[in-house]
């Protein structure tokens, strides 16, 4: 019986790569939020949501794990990244086995369903395993440039992947599985259809000064206000993923209200976070300004950026506590989930005042679709482009002397 599992197992481990050719010569097929909707809220046929995903699923993870090869060899050769391989080789070997199973076997159905809640939990520590493989790689050989730019490329289409399976995971096991929130019993799945934007951002509010009280004994008050320009009086409401913007909001009140209070530790009182939340009729716009003392421009681009962080290194434990900063992901992930449907998420500081962020999302179901990454020569090329020569001048640190005679005195 051992030995039969062993050669099963290690035939597996000789598809892995085939599968992955097979699987990445598709294009994946991206969603939008009005056909999650229609298809979870108009009588959910199981069978139709089994055979969609077990072709869909493969197709994104293979087209995301070709990307992976190109990534530099020392650091696909750390601890970090080898488990994190192994886990998506297997979980694709895993929904693989479902292509020839009949969808009208309701035990077929039920096995799948537990697959995916399997795969769900396996992946649940992708970002913090990968952070670790970046670090190790980072501080055992450093970086350069060219590297820099393809992991920041490389890992922003990663993360943006792993939010679109998480996303298709949850649907299919929250409306299929029974697991239904009796909190929110008009979810479909993750998506409330009547997402009310303002109570979303009072949630975050209320759990960042928690957390800002917990760690500084003060925290600043924050004045939220709305515009409806569609419906003059009435509430902002959009269909959309209330955890997403939960978690694009949480960390940007976590970073508003820490620049404050260490800004003006020594003064009497905190200024104000102020919240304009504003509905048009293609965008909802959430705009957070603080005083927090703002950041140079220079620095802009570094609060996006994976290789950089300001933060110690987070300690990897089971403790409760969330720390103010981690692996200083936090801003480039919220910015995927503003992507991910269409939207964006943008920062705008004045050095010495604060920094004003901007969460922009699609107000029509119909445009929030997903943004999702392809494997192709495209994708290829960036990966084998180097970084040439500026063609800006750039300014010497030393003047020239322009002068037509030196004279000495």
């Amino acid at each position: 019986m051992k030995i039969a599992r062993y050669l099963m197992r290690n035939t597996a481990l000789v598809n892995i790569p085939k599968q992955i050719e097979r699987f990445s010569k598709y294009s994946p097929s991206p969603l939008s939020m009005k056909q999650f909707l229609d298809f979870g809220s108009a009588n959910a046929c199981e069978k139709t949501s089994f055979v969609f995903l077990r072709q869909e699923l493969p197709v994104r993870l293979a087209n995301i794990m070709k990307e992976v090869d190109f990534l530099p060899d020392k650091m696909l050769c750390t601890p970090s990244l080898q488990l994190l391989q192994s886990w998506y080789a297997q979980s694709l070997m895993e929904i693989v086995e479902f292509q020839e199973k009949n969808p009208d076997d309701g035990k077929v159905l039920s096995n799948f369903t537990e697959a995916l809640v399997n795969i769900r939990n396996r992946h649940n520590n992708v970002i913090p395993t990968m952070a670790q493989g970046v670090i190790e790689y980072k501080e055992s050989f450093g970086v350069d440039p060219v590297t820099n730019q393809n992991v920041q490329y490389f890992l922003d289409r990663f993360y943006m992947s792993r939010i679109s399976i998480r996303m298709l995971i949850n649907q299919h096991t929250l409306i299929f599985e029974g697991s239904r929130n009796p909190a929110h019993p008009k979810h479909i799945g993750s998506i409330d259809p009547n997402c009310d934007v303002v109570e979303v951002v009072k949630d975050a509010c209320e759990s960042s000064k928690m957390l800002c009280d917990q760690y500084y004994l003060a925290s600043p008050e924050v004045i939220i206000k709305q515009v409806n320009a569609k419906a003059v009086g009435q509430p902002l409401h959009i269909v959309y993923v209330p955890s997403h913007l939960y978690h694009m909001l949480f960390e940007l009140f976590k970073n508003a209200m820490r620049a404050t209070v260490e800004t003006h530790e020594s003064s009497p009182s905190l200024p104000p976070i102020e919240v304009m939340v504003s509905l048009g009729d293609e965008d909802l716009t959430i705009k957070m300004l603080d005083r927090g003392g703002g950041v140079p421009l220079r620095k802009i681009d570094r609060l996006f950026s994976y290789m950089y962080s300001t933060a110690p290194r987070p300690v990897m434990d089971n403790s409760s506590n969330a720390p103010l900063a981690g692996f200083g992901y936090g801003l480039p992930i919220s910015r995927l989930y503003a992507k991910y449907f269409q939207g964006d998420l943008q920062l705008y500081s004045m050095e010495g005042y604060g920094t004003s962020a901007v969460i922009y999302l699609k107000a029509l179901s119909t445009e929030s679709v997903e943004r999702l990454p392809v494997f192709n020569k495209s994708a290829w090329r960036h990966y084998q482009t180097s970084i040439e020569a500026d063609d800006w001048c750039m300014p010497s640190k030393e003047p020239k002397k322009l002068g037509k005679y030196n004279v000495k005195v």
